[in-house]
């Protein structure tokens, strides 16, 4: 293993192994704070949502303490999320090079510390979530059943990443309803749009464990795909910006957010080709871009709404 003492294998050299405290470190890299990439993707959909609700209302800006609500939201219920599944997969961690210096496999953190950060980082998201109004509450709380069975779907099935894509998409729903107290399609279909994206980019990202994973038994579309991932990529992906297109008219979008989405799919096909499925740094570079391919559509969306209030 290669960077400080106790670093995780594919995260070394950041914030988390230079400058946060030595006690605290097992506890930050449980909640991924030393690769903040998993929250940024969890948060972008939430964003994209708000800023579709004010597209529609129509309003200047986003409810910009929406957006910091989700901010923190994200972070901590990513961070439960992520500690979730490493206790529910210590031991594949342990049979996998990439995870086996993970703070549970590595015997920093005990399953029972793992146990009371996660509460502790469910009540942040919990107090963030009461903050809104009772529909949004609500909506909030269905989704614990999708990030409990999370973990356990690579074990029985090839397709996890749609899985992961109803748990990380869930945000498009979330900031809509925070507006307006209800759903409507154009919610509905940006939902639907980001569980596209989500299974095209997780795809790239479990591509840097494929042979790991096809030893020990564990599933991916990475491996149900193979050399077909990058036609694969291009589907999901097309519909991605199918749904998502559909969505942003629906809610009154305009030439700035068809701009912002044409650039968003010019980022998602230069991801297909630059990909390398067999070079695992390749596979991260590339899934970690789709933070900037998120932020391009979200700016696509926040443009169109003070153009359309103020016309």
């Amino acid at each position: 293993m290669t960077g400080a003492a106790g670093s995780v294998a594919d995260s070394t050299g950041n914030w988390v192994d230079t400058l946060a405290p030595s006690w605290s470190r097992p506890y930050l890299r449980l909640a991924r704070l030393d690769r903040p990439i998993g929250s940024w993707l969890l948060l972008l959909p939430c964003w994209w949502s708000a800023a579709l609700a004010a597209v529609a209302a129509p309003a200047r800006l986003p409810d910009v303490l929406h957006l910091v609500l989700f901010f923190i939201g994200a972070f901590a219920m990513r961070g439960a999320g992520c500690t979730w599944n490493d206790i529910v997969d210590r031991d594949l961690d342990a049979s996998v090079e990439r995870t086996r210096s993970r703070p549970i496999p590595s015997g920093q953190v005990s399953v029972t510390q793992a146990t009371a950060f996660l509460v502790l980082q469910a009540l942040v998201g919990l107090a963030v979530l009461l903050s809104f109004n009772g529909f949004t509450i609500a909506l909030g709380i269905a989704s614990l059943a999708i990030v409990a069975i999370y973990p356990f779907m690579k074990r029985i099935t090839y397709w996890p990443q749609i899985v992961l894509g109803l748990a990380f998409s869930w945000g498009a729903l979330m900031g809509w309803a925070a507006w307006f107290g209800s759903l409507d399609a154009a919610p509905v279909l940006l939902y639907a749009g980001s569980i596209s994206w989500v299974i095209g980019y997780d795809t790239i990202y479990a591509h840097q464990d494929r042979e790991d994973d096809a030893l020990i038994g564990i599933k991916s579309t990475a491996l149900l795909f193979g050399p077909r991932t990058k036609p694969m990529l291009a589907l999901f992906y097309s519909d991605a910006v199918v749904l998502i297109a559909v969505a942003g008219f629906l809610a009154g979008g305009g030439v700035l957010f068809a701009l912002g989405l044409a650039a968003f799919a010019c980022h998602l096909v230069w991801q297909i080709v630059r990909l390398d499925t067999a070079d695992p740094a390749n596979c991260l570079a590339v899934f970690k871009s789709n933070r900037d391919a998120g932020l391009i559509l979200f700016a696509g969306l926040v443009l169109n709404a003070a153009l359309r209030a103020g016309a």
